[in-house]
């Protein structure tokens, strides 16, 4: 049988719907990923299509349909302002919205993925680190039973001397095992502090070489894990 059901979840994508309608695709809490009609909020005059966007954090009431749900009614949560209202960072975002809408099965509960994504985005509307993104995507890979191994090569199991990163062994070599990406020592620190559970103090990090290194890694390194380039990530220029 069809029923209501509540929810919060997180906006990851629209589109429309005859001349009224879109289609809202969010993560919930409690449900997976949901995809639902919002009927005639492309109207002037609709209730709660400003809350419905891409990066909202709504509570929701939906109608279980056979292949759509309906939304029925939506209250904000959260809007992001401080994400929306800067391009850059809006972009950012977008980029862990299509990383969860990938990784995210419909109607299959993923609370874990859902707190981690709200996380980030409340990381990124409070401050602007250079590592809310790439922090966001390693600890994403290691939810979905990907963890890079970053302390010892993976190759001979020395802890000394790596120097070197590669997607295909699932982490650091040493230098005469090296293959891959090259890999600075002090990019392998923060990678370390944001697997080893130090995300806080990896977001502290001011911009720099390494966090501008370990943010092109982390994108390889999703990238390679969801076999498809991001889209949104390579809109923007990241240095």
């Amino acid at each position: 049988m069809h029923h209501l059901y509540r929810d919060h979840g997180i906006v990851l994508r629209t589109h429309k719907l005859g001349e009224a309608d879109r289609i809202v695709t969010m993560v919930t809490e409690h449900h997976g990923k949901v995809r639902a009609v919002a009927k005639g909020v492309r109207k002037t005059k609709s209730r709660f299509g400003a809350r419905l966007e891409p990066t909202s954090h709504v509570a929701v009431q939906l109608y279980e349909g056979r292949e759509l749900d309906i939304v029925t009614q939506t209250e904000s949560v959260d809007h992001f302002r401080a994400v929306r209202a800067d391009l850059d960072r809006l972009t950012r975002a977008v980029g862990m919205l299509e990383v969860v809408d990938q990784l995210a099965l419909e109607k299959e509960p993923n609370a874990a993925l859902y707190r981690m994504l709200l996380g980030a985005l409340r990381s990124l509307a409070a401050r602007d680190s250079p590592l809310v993104v790439a922090g966001f995507f390693w600890k994403v890979l290691a939810l979905e039973g990907f963890r890079p191994q970053v302390d010892e090569c993976v190759a001979c199991g020395t802890s000394e001397d790596i120097v070197a990163f590669d997607l295909h062994e699932g982490g650091v070599l040493c230098r005469p095992d090296r293959r891959g990406a090259a890999i600075s020592h002090e990019a392998l620190e923060l990678l370390r502090r944001i697997l080893g559970g130090r995300l806080g103090s990896a977001l502290d990090e001011p911009v720099s070489p390494a966090t501008l290194e370990l943010d092109h890694l982390a994108v390889r390194a999703v990238e390679h894990h969801l076999e498809r380039r991001l889209r949104s990530v390579h809109l923007l220029d990241r240095g």
